[in-house]
């Protein structure tokens, strides 16, 4: 008998999606039954376990096609191309950097007009509802946010949190919208959740526990993942998108 081999754990970190969505070589290929769209099987997933939440990209060449019914919520922002859903009629044209909720149910017929890359977040515990496509808001109205950096880990006076929700799940454990913030630093924060965000104005850096370091500016798509630890530091006023899935 073998004696059994450590296999070794990536840390829980940061991952740049743009990047992860151009290098071909990297994440897990959808295997999916024969006749699906190709909106549900052209796609290319994070290596996570099996987790509330899936990630990746789905990338469609020029064409079109139908989803009959999505099977989750799902969260969709253009990396590059220009893509129209189609819903009862009514269409939204998505270019660069827009995005877009897609509830669980929805059914819409879509067209590329080119090669499209669609980054996504998806969640797996979502439930049936009115099947309707939400756009995020560009430039929204914002209020006061309860979501700012815990004061115990903060190495500069409290920043000035403003945000605005464009989707939240019936569960309230899945959320959608924009948020910015005056400038701060933190210690190390242990996310419990798993948070992708789009820098619509600023940049912000983040160091691991394990000391790996990345500086994310304006158009930048990432996340952090679940299990992470990160520092937080933004020198000017920055503003993100946002999507989160926080458990309960």
């Amino acid at each position: 008998m073998q004696a059994a081999v450590a296999v070794p754990v990536s840390t829980p970190s940061f991952v740049d999606l743009r990047k992860f969505a151009r290098d071909k070589t990297r994440g897990i290929a959808v295997t999916a039954a024969a006749g699906p769209d190709r909106f549900l099987s052209g796609r290319r997933i994070l290596d996570w376990a099996p987790s509330p939440v899936t990630a990746g990209v789905i990338t469609l060449e020029a064409g079109s096609g139908a989803v009959q019914s999505l099977p989750a919520d799902e969260f969709i922002i253009v990396d590059a191309g220009r893509l129209t859903l189609t819903q009862q009629g009514a269409a939204l044209t998505l270019g660069p950097n827009q995005s877009a909720v897609l509830k669980q149910g929805a059914a819409f017929t879509w067209s590329a007009q080119g090669p499209v890359s669609l980054i996504f977040v998806r969640y797996n515990k979502s439930r049936a509802g009115d099947g309707a496509i939400v756009p995020i808001k560009e430039n929204p109205e914002m209020g006061p946010s309860a979501g700012g950096p815990p004061p115990d880990l903060l190495l500069t006076p409290a920043p000035v949190c403003r945000n605005h929700t464009d989707y939240r799940s019936a569960d309230g454990e899945f959320t959608c919208g924009t948020w910015d913030s005056t400038p701060y630093a933190r210690r190390p924060l242990y996310f419990r959740h798993m948070e992708l965000m789009v820098l619509l104005e600023g940049s912000v850096t983040f160091v691991d526990e394990t000391g790996r370091s990345g500086t994310f500016s304006k158009g930048d798509v990432f996340l952090i993942e679940q299990g992470a630890s990160c520092s937080w530091e933004n020198r000017d006023n920055v503003a993100k998108l946002y999507v989160i899935y926080r458990p309960a």
